[in-house]
């Protein structure tokens, strides 16, 4: 991940709070032996309209009957339990939704997957999957019960992006992200994949405004929190990049060709290195969910890196057939690239024009006797 976001605070967080609820105050204390009501929901009254709503007014939506029945489902599941059984699970629910400890591969946080429960609740496992997994949908949250209390998806995006003024994909860098200004919006990523785990996928911790490329075209389903099977078939645990991180941190990308002929230049004669050395297990992880050397190298085989370098040769020839006058001279074109990968790296992908045109440099390529028009 090129940069962390900043985490905007925000009226849909209270439908976290209410599934907290339902976990913490209803399902786990199922045991007791309560009839599944409505009036168990009193410790949270706005949730409890909602589930008054779903539950028995004639005029419920047929999304919202599925939500209570779901809920009740899950509760009989629950009251099944015993007390070492819950606190287990309890565990899981704290760790799947502490994304920075997660992220970090702490071990106090308990990640569990609808896999690791099945083992030992079939039937509990299938019921939170056909919760979760459908949680996140406008067909529910649109639901007139629900939105009036937590607010639209559209709106959290409008406040998010108005923070988060980047304009791209912190993920990528190189796709933009549709801003306050356009009628639409991006797509919401979950970080962990609902299709994996549960109790989390309405967590907007675990949410996160993602290009289409990077979201549905490269990381699809795929899990950033366990690496591909080793050698022996074994399948461990990884740290990644935490989405929100307060830390300052600049990724270091260091290009270097094979060769100086650009017209034939090809993914292959391309090597990407990345540091600092100390986030190389989430620059790994980041590489291997996001495909970025594939995209990246593809990006410097592309028109745009031709036209970067046509920039150069255009500076560099009114200069000296100006005799100075007009153009710059290269090293001072290359100056300036630096100041902007350093100040804004990601407006027009600086931070890899710039890595980009001293590989150039390195290998001749901006020598008067190979320099030729790439346009």
């Amino acid at each position: 991940m090129l940069f962390a976001y900043t985490y905007v605070p925000h009226q849909l967080e209270k439908m976290q709070e209410f599934i907290d609820y339902i976990f913490f105050e209803v399902w786990c204390n199922a045991p007791i032996g309560l009839t599944f009501h409505p009036n168990l929901f009193v410790g949270k009254p706005e949730l409890q309209d909602v589930m008054s709503e779903f539950g028995f007014s004639a005029h419920a939506a047929e999304r919202g009957k599925v939500f209570y029945k779901d809920v009740k489902a899950i509760y009989e599941n629950f009251a099944l339990l015993s007390v070492r059984e819950i606190d287990q699970l309890k565990d899981f629910y704290r760790g799947n939704n502490d994304l920075e400890k997660v992220c970090a591969n702490d071990p106090v946080a308990q990640l569990a997957r609808y896999v690791d429960i099945a083992t030992s609740h079939p039937v509990l496992s299938k019921n939170l999957a056909e919760f979760f997994k459908d949680l996140y949908s406008q067909s529910l949250l649109g639901l007139a019960a629900l939105k009036s209390k937590i607010g639209s998806i559209d709106e959290h995006y409008k406040a998010f992006v108005a923070i988060n003024k980047t304009g791209k994909c912190p993920y990528c860098g190189i796709s933009r992200l549709l801003s306050r200004y356009n009628t639409r919006r991006e797509a919401y990523d979950h970080y962990l994949p609902k299709a994996i785990y549960p109790f989390n996928s309405i967590n907007f911790k675990n949410l996160l405004p993602t290009c289409h490329h990077c979201n549905s075209s490269y990381k699809g389903s795929k899990d950033p929190a366990y690496a591909p099977k080793d050698a022996a078939g074994v399948v461990n645990r990884r740290k990644m990049f935490y989405p929100f991180s307060t830390e300052d941190y600049r990724i270091e990308i260091r290009i270097l060709l094979g060769h100086s002929d650009i017209e034939n230049l090809a993914p292959e004669d391309i090597d990407l290195s990345f540091g600092p050395p100390e986030l190389a297990e989430q620059i790994d992880t980041w590489k291997d969910v996001y495909g970025i050397e594939e995209r990246y190298r593809s990006e410097l085989c592309s028109e745009d890196a031709k036209d970067w370098l046509e920039q150069v040769f255009t500076a560099k020839r009114l200069h000296n057939e100006t005799k100075g006058v007009a153009g710059r001279p290269l090293e001072e074109f290359l100056e300036e690239v630096a100041c902007h990968a350093t100040n804004s790296p990601y407006a027009n992908a600086n931070f890899l024009k710039h890595g980009f045109l001293e590989a150039c440099k390195a290998v001749g390529i901006f020598n008067t006797a190979v320099m030729v028009n790439v346009a």
